[in-house]
């Protein structure tokens, strides 16, 4: 792994680590993906924030932080059809979120986060030269009287051109979260 990037990660890692409070997780999510001829499943952990910004009209903008681990699987590695490659992820990632104050129905949501890759994204002609990445995703969703959280997000990551090539991964992505 790049020095640097090794660094970069760490630091950020434990930057977020360091604002997660230190109390039971308050919600598990499940997604799935696609994009660039590659897929994505990942698991996560959220941590609610209790703060509330610009409350007005009965919304506000809150947030939490999502812990996460994924998969993904290339199907045309080294831009070969057929050949694959499967990577595992890591991330942290500070959401901001626009909601109603009784947290329930429509929202929009976005969030900018770091991930540590197990290998060298490249795929369908796309290259990622770090393993560490920034993700950022824009996303609206819907949160129903069970809670049960329903979302689509559109993610994109890139190493912020750290160093090249540094083509992106774009995602489309399905997201279902529950209140534990």
């Amino acid at each position: 792994m790049n020095t640097l990037a090794s660094k970069l990660a760490a630091i950020a890692l434990l930057m977020a680590a360091s604002q997660v409070p230190a109390r039971a997780v308050d919600s598990v999510s499940l997604e799935l993906g696609a994009g660039n001829k590659s897929d994505l499943a990942r698991v996560g952990v959220q941590w609610k924030w209790e703060q509330r910004w610009w409350q007005s009209n009965g919304t506000h903008i809150g947030g939490y932080w999502d812990l996460n681990l994924g998969h993904w699987r290339g199907d045309r590695h080294l831009d070969i059809p057929g050949n694959r490659q499967n990577i595992t992820t890591i991330g942290i990632t500070p959401v901001f979120r626009w909601q109603k104050d009784n947290l329930q129905g429509w929202y929009g949501e976005l969030g900018i986060g770091a991930n540590l890759l197990s290998g060298y994204y490249d795929n369908n002609g796309h290259q990622l030269s770090t393993r560490f990445q920034f993700s950022d995703h824009l996303g609206v969703g819907y949160v129903f009287a069970n809670k049960l959280d329903l979302s689509f997000r559109f993610q994109h990551f890139s190493n912020a051109s750290i160093k090249q090539p540094n083509d992106g991964a774009n995602f489309s992505i399905l997201r279902l979260s529950y209140p534990l």
